[in-house]
């Protein structure tokens, strides 16, 4: 009886263990398939990021290329605005010299009496004139009339 009652636990202990191991093996199922889905999601998640790189790379380079020509473009026009001032600058200076020449000749055509009074140092520069005609044709464009 006693070897019938210790086969009997013995065989109770294996079933009860058997169960756990069951019980544990679904458990471990159940994980797997939540980590073969999350491995699915995250390599979807792999192939969005590769793709968005790929994106972001030709976009890189298409902003280098366009930084590129500006560059290129900026220079040559950084060039010739320093030619157009240098010539701008010659212009003013023999325009200032033609005003001085034609002051110089006008007080000479005038009679010595009234050459006296003025002095030559109030003839306007070509700078001046040009700020005034400059003035003028704003005023003029403001009032509606064409300058």
């Amino acid at each position: 009886m006693m070897n019938h009652s210790l086969g009997i636990a013995i065989e109770s202990l294996v079933a009860a263990l058997l169960m756990l191991t069951i019980g544990y093996c679904m458990l471990l199922n159940k994980r797997l398939k939540r980590l073969k889905a999350d491995e699915s999601s995250l390599k979807a998640t792999i192939a969005e990021l590769i793709t968005a790189t790929e994106v972001a790379e030709r976009a890189i380079g298409g902003l280098r290329h366009a930084v590129r020509d500006v560059n290129e473009n900026l220079g040559t026009q950084l060039t010739a605005a320093t030619q157009m001032s240098l010539h701008l600058k010659k212009q003013l200076a023999e325009g200032d010299n033609v005003i001085r020449r034609i002051s110089k000749i006008a007080l000479a055509a005038r009679p010595s009496s009234e050459s006296a009074t003025l002095v030559t140092s109030n003839v306007p520069n070509a700078k001046e004139l040009a700020a005034a005609a400059h003035a003028f044709s704003e005023r003029r464009r403001t009032d509606g009339l064409a300058a």
